[in-house]
């Protein structure tokens, strides 16, 4: 599925007609697709860059987060080998999570490794369920097949859900737009995280190879949330481009929010005042944003993450 000139504009003008509702701390809301809930379009990334906080930083760092109206708090099993989840069970505990959207991930392949690492998750996190669970990190066809097959953890996410362990379900990559696109298409995910940031959108002998422009349209077809990450292509964009241009750009695709990894109080503040003061970027700045970047960087970034592990 090619996305043309006028499909992008219109995608854009999609992502810039969402939002209307501010939380109480004056941040911006978005429909999480046809979950029915809204969330910030700022999340809180729980991956390596809360990592490089000490603990009790990066508690008080999530704390601060949550405060200031962000209430997607995103994180997985393998982050840190469990420590990203506990730390983030210990704010839970400490201020309950009404209000807050819970997701986590599972990189187990085959269905008893899977619901192991979820029972072991839902421990750590200190909760009795979650409001999304992904499959962690789809890669290839092959991963595909193995996430798919009769003892695999497509079967297990589904029980996951039919046992209320997880409200929703979806999966997440960065590897494979056209992979990705393959099981958005076959497989009923309320919800998907992809690789979207200005650099990766373009076309290679005139066909569309991104996530924004093949595996996004399926996902906005079929009604699901969508959040977008590797907005600064693991600091590889910084320099290159103002990161609050580089959030701007993402926070106008049709996606709920864009997770980011915030591994400095400073840059924590940065951005929650570049996502309250959000504006959407004019389609064509959006594509001569974009041109740009990914003339200098799309194939780079592309072998990158084909091999990237996101642990």
């Amino acid at each position: 599925m090619g996305i043309s000139r006028r499909d992008f504009i219109g995608t854009a003008a999609l992502g810039a007609a969402v939002g209307p509702l501010l939380s109480a701390g004056g941040m911006p809301m978005r429909p999480l697709g046809r979950t029915g809930t809204q969330v910030s379009i700022l999340a809180f990334g729980g991956g390596s860059r809360f990592l490089m906080y000490s603990e009790p930083t990066g508690i008080d760092a999530l704390n601060r987060a949550l405060d200031q109206g962000i209430n997607y708090i995103d994180t997985a099993a393998s982050y840190g080998d469990g420590e990203s989840q506990t730390r983030i069970g210990k704010v839970l505990k400490a201020r309950g999570r009404k209000g807050l959207w819970l997701a986590s991930k599972v990189e187990a392949r085959d269905f008893d490794g899977f619901m192991r690492t979820l029972d072991a998750s839902l421990k750590r996190l200190q909760v009795d369920y979650l409001d999304l669970l992904h499959i962690h990190a789809l890669l290839g066809p092959d991963d595909l097949a193995k996430i798919e097959a009769k003892d695999g953890a497509y079967a297990a996410l589904v029980k996951a859900r039919d046992q209320k362990m997880t409200r929703f379900i979806g999966i997440t990559c960065h590897a494979d737009p056209e992979v990705l696109k393959t099981a958005l298409e076959r497989h009923d995910f309320d919800c998907t995280q992809m690789a979207l940031n200005a650099a990766l959108r373009g076309q290679e002998k005139g066909v569309a190879t991104s996530f924004e422009t093949t595996a996004l349209p399926v996902a906005l077809k079929k009604k699901m949330g969508v959040t977008a990450m590797k907005i600064f292509a693991q600091e590889a964009l910084v320099g290159q481009a103002p990161p609050e241009k580089l959030i701007q750009y993402t926070m106008s695709l049709p996606v709920a929010a864009a997770v980011i990894g915030m591994p400095k109080l400073e840059h924590l503040e940065q951005n929650i005042q570049v996502a309250k003061a959000f504006r959407p970027m004019p389609p064509e700045e959006m594509k001569r944003f974009s041109t740009e970047l990914s003339a200098k960087n799309k194939l780079a970034l592309e072998r990158h993450f084909r091999n990237h592990v996101d642990a």
